[in-house]
């Protein structure tokens, strides 16, 4: 009887059959390695609300610090499109517990690093070894389980892909609060050790080919990891040191362009390419990998724009940010069996367009953010953001990834991963760059209108001159507070502009839907 690996899309469409049950041993495999991607995208996000404690006890500067993060990222943007070739290579069971233990390793060596030097390498090394997960666990999803299970294992992948870097800031922030940033990293051994040793006991997917490394194209990824890296780079440092203007900016910039050409030359030639972009021809495959890139932006975007609005304007700590920030990924938690339920009955495009319209709307109520928006008016706004978020990923995951033939779904599987990390790396670009520059027009707008003929602003600087006095120059200080109330004023504003702007794009991006062919059912026959 033919294994689901292995069946040819004729026959994932046939009636269910008692061969299409799922093995207990097989789902349980599944589940651990599901648990190695949860850490492995967790870990992107986990230190972000603990990067001043970092910075302390390493020492580092501001920018410094801020590579812990953007070291791994950009490991992890060139490691996730390669993982396709190298899971042909070694197998999904020997590349995954080669990734756990590597990231394992790596996770103890951040723990114990006394200097930023030793971070910043350890998290590169991290976020490359780990990456190799995340792609693994979306191929095996589509490529193991039949047809008919993909309302199931679908939801699943959605839900760990949304929630881990949502949660990333909550779990950050209680772990640093109740130990110390130390176990950030240390957290993830005693997992990694069980994880390893469960792939290796119980995943028996495929057969690893190792011919294939005697053809493995060295020219290729070096092309790649410059043209993917130095793209990171630019997106994450161009918005505070003002893109080109900035000669490290300027000369990765560079190298993201000719690298490029070299890499997607090198990949249509090659007798067998790192990756196999071929898979873009499937029409369901390129829009579905644009509508993730899209969704990355909102996905990371979001998980970045509240708690540095919690931070800068509330002055909220770490665990009162990652407790704000918990409804979300509660909501995501909720909504992913619903998804599961919906995908069986209805046509899963209308469930990604419903999903991008709730999330515009989550944005869209955010427009009319004041300096007074605590947990309760952000509430609404990030349950909408869960329930949205959950909406447009699964189907979009199913309807890119499982459509394409199995043996296509390693590779493809890699490419679509990467589209979302890029789209969260130009989300967060674009974010930084529209906060600036609008904060920076609303200071001059809100500065104009400051006058001495502007009666409310003069009854205002009196009343703090009044309460100054005989604190030194009372005139003094009360200017220096009415600019910070402007100033602070005028990021509020920033913050509204940059929820207005992601409002317009979800509500246009629901349109793009309209270009993905019909997807077949998940059930047949009987079984509708």
């Amino acid at each position: 009887m033919a294994d689901a690996a292995t069946a040819p899309p004729s026959m994932m469409a046939a009636p269910a059959a008692p061969a299409e049950r799922i093995a207990p041993r097989r789902l349980f495999a599944f589940l651990i390695m599901v648990f190695g991607m949860f850490m492995s995208i967790l870990d992107i996000q986990v230190v972000s609300a603990s990067l001043s404690d970092i910075q302390a006890g390493l020492s580092a500067s501001s920018t410094e610090v801020s590579w812990v993060q953007t070291s791994y990222l950009i490991a992890e943007v060139i490691a996730i499109p390669l993982s396709g070739f190298l899971s042909r290579a070694f197998g999904t069971r020997l590349l995954f517990a080669i990734s756990a233990a590597g990231f394992t390793v790596a996770s103890f060596a951040c723990g114990f690093a006394s200097t930023i030097e030793q971070m910043i390498l350890w998290r590169a090394i991290q976020g490359f070894l780990g990456a190799g997960m995340i792609p693994t666990v979306f191929a095996s999803a589509y490529t193991v389980f039949p047809r008919s299970k993909f309302h199931i294992v679908g939801p699943i992948i959605g839900l760990v892909a949304t929630l881990a870097p949502t949660i990333g800031p909550t779990v950050g922030g209680i772990i640093t609060d109740a130990m110390s940033w130390h176990w950030l990293f240390f957290i993830n051994v005693v997992p990694g050790i069980g994880i390893t040793i469960g792939v290796l006991a119980l995943v028996d997917f495929d057969k690893p080919n190792f011919k294939l490394l005697d053809r493995f194209d060295w020219f290729g990824l070096i092309a790649m990891a410059g043209f993917l890296g130095a793209a990171e780079y630019v997106l994450e440092e161009g918005p505070q040191y003002e893109w080109l203007q900035d000669s490290s900016v300027a000369t990765c910039a560079a190298i993201c362009v000719v690298s490029a050409i070299a890499f997607f030359y090198r990949v249509l030639t090659a007798e067998e390419p790192i990756v196999d972009i071929r898979a873009f021809t499937d029409r369901n495959f390129g829009v579905g990998c644009l509508l993730s890139f899209c969704i990355g932006i909102g996905l990371y975007g979001l998980t970045y724009i509240y708690p540095r609005y919690l931070a800068e304007v509330r002055g909220y700590g770490p665990l009162m940010i990652g407790q704000t920030m918990f409804v979300s990924g509660a909501a995501m938690f909720l909504t992913a069996p619903i998804v599961g339920r919906l995908m069986l009955k209805v046509d899963m495009r209308y469930i990604v367009v419903v999903g991008l319209i709730i999330f515009g709307l989550g944005t869209w109520q955010m427009t009319w953010i004041t300096r007074d928006y605590d947990f309760y008016e952000l509430l609404l706004p990030q349950i909408l953001r869960g329930i949205g978020m959950m909406f447009a990923m699964v189907p979009t995951n199913t309807i890119a990834l499982g459509t394409l033939a199995p043996e296509r779904v390693k590779n493809a599987s890699g490419l679509f991963n990467l589209t979302r990390n890029l789209g969260g790396a130009l989300g967060l670009a674009v974010i930084n760059e529209v906060l600036n520059d609008r904060t920076d027009l609303h200071i001059s707008r809100l500065q104009d209108r400051v006058t001495w003929g502007n009666t409310t602003a003069v009854e205002t600087l009196n009343m703090f001159t009044q309460r100054m006095q005989g604190m030194g120059d009372a005139a003094l200080m009360a200017m220096k507070q009415l600019s910070q109330i402007v100033h602070r004023q005028a990021v509020v504003m920033g913050y509204g502009d940059a929820f207005f702007i992601l409002t317009v794009f979800y509500l246009g991006l629901s349109l793009l839907v309209m270009f993905l062919k019909k997807p077949a059912s998940l059930t047949s026959g009987p079984a509708h």
